[in-house]
């Protein structure tokens, strides 16, 4: 074979002109609103668009916590704290906690003990639709 055909034969693994590197970024990039849609909406419609595809997200991990109250205290007392100190949150003993995923509240639950470890038991959950209108 002549060095030009050769040529011809070669492929190049090598982007031309970064077009494809760019290209590829950008479709690996997806929003909220390509998942649950323009208006984040979670009503019922017809068929399988009735609900968002989720399943592009279901394995990224995030945080969830358990929020028994806040206060808000100065500094000079905040320095004066030390073993035995005694806070006073905001939030009652009667009242549920706050269940929060990445800082987000999502329900709202109460303690429970479960094989020696502490446990939650949702009382009540945020409406899904409120959880995907914080998300946007």
């Amino acid at each position: 074979m002549s060095d030009e055909e050769n040529k011809d034969e070669t492929t190049s693994t090598e982007p031309e002109s970064g077009a494809s590197e760019n290209t590829k970024a950008q479709s690996d990039t997806v929003s909220v609103e390509d998942i649950v849609g323009d208006n984040g909406s979670d009503e019922a419609g017809s068929g399988d668009d009735a609900r968002p595809d989720l399943g592009l997200i279901l394995d990224i991990p995030v945080t969830l916590s358990l929020e028994l109250g806040s206060t808000t205290i100065n500094l000079g007392d905040l320095l004066k704290l030390n073993k035995g100190s005694v806070v006073a949150l905001e939030k009652e003993a009667s009242e549920p906690l706050d269940v929060k995923v990445n800082g987000t509240l999502i329900a709202f639950a109460e303690v429970v003990v479960i094989n020696d470890r502490y446990g939650i038991r949702l009382i009540d959950v945020v409406s899904e639709s409120e959880r995907l209108k914080k998300l946007s």
